[in-house]
Parts: C-alpha cells; structure tokens; sequence
C-alpha cells in the first residue's frame, strides 16, 4: 500500500480544503475532557514555542470547487473528523472575539471569516458536519450565534458544549495573552500528519491499519472500514462497488443515526451481533469488541452480497439494542448484559407481537427475580442467557420451548426463597434504588387497574427521566431517626421537584401534596394519612405486607 503522509500545520491543512463528514461517519462525540485537552495542548504550544504534533488525519480526496477566482480540494474526512470539527469551532469564537477597530486584528477577522465561510452565493463553510439536521453547527459557524431551542439531536447539544467552551477559553486567553498569539499557534504550532487519498478503494484500508497501532477507535468504526474496504478487495465489478458501498453507507448511516453519542450501546451491539454470527459451537459468554469484530468479518466473506448482509444484521440489532435501553420500564431487570442478550434474541427473532410479549414477560418475570429481588451477582448465569440467546436467534427453539428453558433459569431463584420474611425489606434504599423505582411503578399500574384508570404517564415519565433516588420519597423523613424509615412501606415515589420540595415534613404535612401526585400509590398513603394525621409503625408494616403480596404475586414462577 503506497501511501504519500503530509507532515501539515493547521494553516497549511486548511488552506485550499473543504472538508465534509459524511453521514455514515460518527455524529460529533467529544465531550468536555477531550476539548480540555486540546486547549491544554494550544497553550503548551504557545507557551513552549514548539510544534505540538495532534493526530493523524485520513481523508477520501472527491473533486474540486471553483469559489471565484480559487480552487478547492473537497475531502471527505474518514478520520480525525472530532478534532478538525472542534478546531473549526475554536476558530469561529476567536474570530467572533476579534475587535473589528483595531487595523491588525481586523484584518485577521476579515481572513478569518473568509476562511470559515467562503463568499460564494451558497456561503460554502469549511467543513460540512454530518447528522446536522437542526443545522447547529452550519449557523454557528455562519452567524455566530447558538440557538439552544434548535437542538434535537445529542450531537447538537455537544456542538452547543463545543461552542461555549471555546468561547471561555478564548475569553480566559484575553486575560493573559492577545489573540493575535493565539490564532498564530493553532495555525503554526499545532500539526498534523495528513494522509490525502484519492481511491476509495484503499482508503479504508489505510484508516484499519493505522488504527491498529493501539490508537483509541471504536471497534465498531474499524468494523465499518474493514466492511467497506472488503467491497473493493473482493469485487471487480465497478457497478457492483459502486452499489455495495451505496448500500453500506446507508447501512452505516441509519447505524449512527440509533447511536447518537451512546457509544457503550454501539460497543454492546457489536458483541452481540458478534457472538450471534458464531456457527461453530454454542458460545457461553458474549465475544469482547474485537473477537465480535473478527466474527463479523468471517461471516461477511468475500461477496458484496454477505458484505451487506452483515452489516445489515450488525444495523437491525444497534436498533434493538438502542429500543432495549431507551425503555425506561425496563432499566432495572435489563441491568445485566448477557440478560439483555437474552431479550435482544427474543425481539430480533421477530415473533407474532402476543408471543413476543408473552416472551418477554417470562424473561422479565425471572430476569428481575434473580438479579433484582435476588439480588444475584452479575457472573451468575452467564452460560444459561447466552446459550439461549445464541438458540433464539439461530431458530433452534421454538416459543414453547424458549418459555420452559427460561423457567428453567429461574429455578433455584423461588420467589419464597428471595424474600425470606418481613426484614427483606427493611433496607430497600441504598444501593438499591433503581429496583425499588420498578417495583413501585409496577405497583403503581396494578393499584390503577384495580381501580379502572391508566396510569399516569405524565407523572411517571418525570420519575423516569431522572436518577431513580431523586424521586423516593421517605413518608416519614430521614431526620425524623425512625429504625423504618428505609423500609419498602415507607418510601413512595414523588416527581423529582415535588420530592425535594417536600424535605424533611412530617407525614401529615405532606398528606395534601400525595393525594394530589397522581400516583395512585402515594395518593393511597396521603388518603391514609389524611385520616389519622399520622404515619406509625404500625402503617409502616401494613404497607409491606401490602406491597409484598403484591410482588410474590407478579414474580412468582
């Protein structure tokens, strides 16, 4: 593989370039710490006087643009997109600080602006972001200005962080230094090599083989170039290239778009598309990231077909997994990884909707007895979920079957046998706060049914949208030194703003607020309170029974 490297500083780099991302490249993904490291980077730089090397860059050269009376190369970037688009960023508040009074720097806001937005009828900006749908970072870097009511995406809220750090760090450098100095060291000190390739058909290639030298890139990026790479090495066929690799960046796209910034659910899908694809024994634990990758790479062959087909496969199961952890309902008993392995088989095997639920209840149903309730170490059962999982998927199982080999699962975890007697649930707060949540919300949908009304799913999602503990409410408070006060009948749950709104009231003077929360839960324990003006031991006790009968109802086997 012949490659030409450009050692470039940041001023040759973008001299004469438009860079676009294209949309089955990662959204924007770097986060505070990763910013703050550049900026540590810039003023190292300037104040050492040194060149400070930054990365390597790898971009897919496209054609030309004619902008007047110049000419620029159009690169796709393929790698190093997170640095270049921060970069860009840092130079529109540098040029947005500059003073347009002063002779020198007004000059340098002239070049500077010209640089980022080039005077054409479009207004061509230096770098065309992907996944900008809200066109956050195309107005920002146009205008100056960031409109946070434009968002909808969790890229543009980064673009939005992006923006507003660099514009501190360009106020804090005003402190101490002119921003002459600082533009001058992005542009001359900061460097990069810089790999300009022409043929699509190697520059994947390039991005896998310099990402295998310890660099930090997600295996599920590699495995996208190495799929993409796989249609130029195994096929002649230009239409069939052209095609496959159309399809892939579709694929790739739709992949991204599910992902957003949620990286763990890229890493989590990866591995588990991987250990799906395994054809040669039953697996007994889920493959790590790069033997995921590895598998995926062997069942995707040599033909654009099983190209596509695998990175088909790798797309339908992010969107499963994206569905499994986006539902708040089941955040607690889908806490255990080779447990969600189970229900991303179930939900890919595409069963008829009242079979798929019937399904899912009994994973839940056993699922949350051992780990939630049971409170089993997350190393237990390993073997049991992933075997049939690996069965669900590959259709060796029928629904029948798949039912009693869950039951199965749950057999040495009897519910009798979890809850041991009253002083089970005499601690139900710390550390167990997310298990608490859930049985609360499913005691709260049973105390709705009994009385012919839907839950209210306004409230609830309030409770969902933040940390669990936020919304546990102590009836009688924390201060009051009560030995009950973290016993499952004296906590409910309120919306965040009310619980702490409540602070450490007395039972009787919170009464009002519970029977107006909409959670018929809490509203039954103001009714009761309301009553007596009172919330005694006695109350205490009565409720876990209450609850308990409830929860050996709902979980038993």
């Amino acid at each position: 593989m012949q490659l030409n490297p450009m050692h470039l500083t940041v001023a040759k780099l973008l001299d004469g370039r438009l860079f676009r991302i294209p949309e089955y490249q990662r959204a924007y993904s770097w986060q505070k710490k990763q910013r703050a490291d550049l900026f540590k980077d810039i003023q190292e730089a300037h104040n050492s006087g040194r060149e400070h090397f930054m990365a390597t860059i790898v971009a897919l050269s496209r054609d030309t643009k004619a902008i007047g009376a110049d000419e620029y190369k159009i690169v796709e970037l393929v790698d190093g997109q997170q640095r270049i688009t921060t970069i860009v960023v840092l130079l529109k508040a540098i040029e947005q600080a500059l003073s347009a009074d002063d002779k020198q720097t007004a000059k340098m806001k002239a070049d500077l602006s010209e640089l980022l937005v080039k005077s054409d009828d479009h207004e061509m900006i230096l770098l065309q972001t992907n996944h900008d749908s809200s066109s956050v970072f195309k107005d920002y870097i146009k205008t100056g200005e960031v409109s946070e009511d434009e968002r909808s995406t969790s890229a543009d809220q980064n673009l939005i962080d992006a923006a507003k750090e660099c514009a501190r760090f360009v106020e804090n450098w005003q402190q101490t230094d002119n921003l002459i100095e600082l533009y001058g060291t992005i542009r001359n000190r900061l460097s990069v090599i810089f790999h300009e390739i022409a043929d699509e058909a190697i520059v994947y290639r390039v991005f896998e083989v310099l990402n295998s030298r310890g660099l930090d890139v997600k295996w599920i990026d590699k495995t996208k170039s190495q799929l993409m790479a796989s249609i130029f090495e195994y096929s002649n066929d230009q239409k069939g290239q052209v095609d496959g690799l159309h399809e892939m960046h579709t694929i790739w796209k739709a992949i991204y778009q599910n992902l957003g910034l949620r990286q763990d659910l890229g890493d989590e899908a990866l591995r588990f598309a991987g250990t799906f694809a395994k054809s040669d024994e039953d697996p007994r634990k889920i493959l790590s990231e790069e033997k995921a990758s590895q598998e995926l790479q062997r069942v995707a062959g040599k033909e654009i077909k099983t190209l596509i087909g695998c990175a088909s496969d790798l797309q339908k199961t992010v969107k499963v997994v994206k569905q499994l952890h986006d539902n708040p309902r089941l955040r607690a008993p889908a806490k255990i990884l080779h447990a969600r392995f189970l229900a991303v088989a179930i939900l890919l095997r595409k069963f008829d909707k009242a079979k798929e639920k019937e399904l899912l209840n009994a994973w839940e149903r056993v699922t949350f007895r051992i780990f939630g309730l049971g409170d089993a170490d997350a190393r237990n059962k390993i073997a049991d979920y992933v075997m049939l999982g690996f069965a669900v998927h590959k259709k060796t199982k029928s629904a029948s079957e798949i039912l009693e080999a869950i039951r199965e699962i749950g057999e040495d975890y009897q519910i009798d046998d979890v809850i041991t007697g009253p002083k089970y649930w005499d601690d139900c707060y710390k550390g167990w706060t997310e298990e608490l949540r859930y049985v609360l919300f499913r005691y709260d949908e049973h105390l709705a049914a009994n009385a012919g009304e839907e839950i209210n799913a306004l409230q609830w999602e309030k409770i969902w949208q933040n940390d669990a503990s936020s919304s546990i409410e102590h009836i009688v408070p924390q201060n009051s030194g009560r030995s009950d006060i973290h016993n499952i009948g004296n906590l409910t749950m309120l919306p965040p703003k009310v619980n702490s709104s409540l602070g450490g009231k007395s039972p009787s003077e919170k009464a009002e607020r519970y029977t107006d929360s909409g959670l018929r839960g809490t509203i039954q324990v103001g009714k009761e309170i309301t009553k007596s003006q009172k919330w005694t031991k006695a109350d205490v006790a009565r409720r876990r029974d209450e609850i308990e009968a409830f929860v050996k109802d709902v979980w038993a086997d």
